[in-house]
């Protein structure tokens, strides 16, 4: 049996641009995606803590170092600037998968900078 459990999440993020006229998706900064072991076009689930919205979408990759959390296309309308979003990744993990289980969860502040990573829920 398969169980579907949390990969990895980067958590109360804040958003930088939701930008409408755009193929959706969420940009997010390269070294944000590499911590969170994050692939570029994989799927997301995206948590607003702001309005309770949530939805799902794919990762872009995002400049190094801007700590770009950008909503694009009909997901902008869900999220303004400056709101705190939690980014969510789930993978399907077999019995023996999960006797060694460690999620990735990155912490950041209010300007994406990272602050501390867990591998633990």
């Amino acid at each position: 049996m398969n169980i579907e459990m949390l990969y990895s999440k980067i958590h109360r993020a804040t958003v930088t641009d939701a930008n409408l006229n755009y193929v959706g998706s969420i940009t997010i900064d390269e070294e944000l995606l590499e911590k969170a072991k994050l692939r570029v076009g994989q799927k997301v689930e995206i948590l607003n803590i702001n309005n309770g919205e949530r939805f799902t979408t794919y990762t872009i990759l995002g400049e190094r170092g801007k700590r770009d959390m950008c909503l694009n296309g009909a997901a902008a309308r869900k999220v303004q600037v400056g709101d705190k979003i939690i980014v969510v990744a789930y993978a399907s993990y077999s019995e023996a998968d999960l006797e060694n289980y460690q999620p990735t969860v990155v912490m950041v502040d209010d300007n994406n900078d990272i602050t501390d990573i867990k591998y633990e829920v």
